[in-house]
């Protein structure tokens, strides 16, 4: 039951979905994270947080920098149904498409200069 409840309070927030659906592009570093939303370093860290909780993100950290990732096929079945039913559901729309443009230009940038502009 509680692993239920912790994936549902994680996927009823609109910044925690988004970055779901942009995560699935790939690892990224919370740093760009912040560039792509627009949202304090620290607000993103405790999305970040509840997300993990869940077991909706796996993360690795690489010195002072952490990136995080989808959980993978070894997640338990809720976590792997409930990202499926997020990336089925908002696949289309456009607040997940803008963030898709903004995520383009974020990977463009030099991600040491994106860190150190947020010091995350």
């Amino acid at each position: 039951m509680r692993e239920f409840l912790n994936v549902a309070k994680a996927i009823s927030d609109e910044t925690r979905t988004r970055i779901l659906m942009f995560l699935r592009s790939g690892e990224l570093c919370v740093c760009q994270i912040v560039d792509v939303l627009g949202l304090a370093p620290s607000t993103v860290s405790k999305h970040m947080a509840i997300m993990m909780q869940a077991g909706l993100v796996d993360f690795r950290k690489d010195g002072r920098w952490r990136y995080y990732r989808l959980a993978g096929q070894d997640a338990p079945l809720p976590v792997r149904n409930a990202l499926e039913w997020v990336h089925a559901t908002l696949g289309g729309a456009r607040v997940v498409r803008e963030d898709a443009r903004r995520l383009k230009i974020t990977l463009k940038k030099d991600i040491k200069t994106v860190c150190e502009r947020y010091t995350c």
